[in-house]
This record gives structure tokens, sequence and C-alpha cells, in this order.
């Protein structure tokens, strides 16, 4: 069964860090752009990063910018994202999500089931 499955989420104070994992089952991701969604309450599902299959490609929502990094290692079959510096409007349920070849807005293969990030203190 192919799958994609998130982790790492949790409850952390505004400023404060976690770092996301989307790990993947059933295939293997080195020839997947991998991206990181989110969606807040009574909010539209938002794109806020994407990487490429080699990870050479990068790319981020203004909304995250310089707060939230990605990464890969594809020998572990697994995507990061850390995130610093968080704010309450980062909470949201996390979702991560595949596609060969190249990163899209929004038509991927695969998603996982998601991961609550709350940001309170």
């Amino acid at each position: 069964q192919l799958q994609l499955v998130e982790s790492g989420g949790g409850l952390v104070s505004p400023g404060g860090s976690l770092r996301l994992s989307c790990a993947a089952s059933g295939f293997t991701l080195n020839s997947y752009a991998i991206g990181w969604f989110r969606q807040a309450p009574g909010k539209e599902r938002e794109g806020i990063s994407c990487i490429s299959p080699s990870g050479a490609s990068t790319n981020y929502a203004d909304s995250v910018k310089g707060r939230f990094t990605i990464s890969r290692d594809n020998a572990k079959n697994t995507v990061y994202l850390q995130m610093n510096s968080l704010k309450p409007e980062d909470t949201a349920v996390y979702y991560c999500a595949a596609r060969k070849y190249v990163c899209s807005t929004n038509v991927y293969n695969y998603w996982g089931q998601g991961t609550q990030v709350t940001v309170s203190s």
C-alpha cells in the first residue's frame, strides 16, 4: 500500500520550533517532488513549501519564507519541514503530498493524513 505518513506535530509556544517528517511507505520518494500544505479551521488549504526530487530546488510561500526549511533524505525515504519562529497563525493541520518529478501548486498523487500543529502560549 502506497502511503505518506506525517509526524512531529504538537503544541509549541510562540517563537518555538518543530520539525515535521513525511515518511513514505510502499514506494520510494527519490523521483517525487514533495509539497507541504496546511489548513487552518475555516480556511482554504495553503501550499507552503515544495522540494524537487533531488533536493536541489525548493520554494516557499511568503508566509513562511525565512522561518521554515524543507529538506529531504532519500536514503531514509523521508522529507522534513523545519519550522522555526512559530507564530499563532501557523496553527493548522499540516499535510505532505507527493507527485512525480516536479512541484505543483495543488496537483499531487499521494497525500498524507496530516499532523496537527498548534502554536499557543
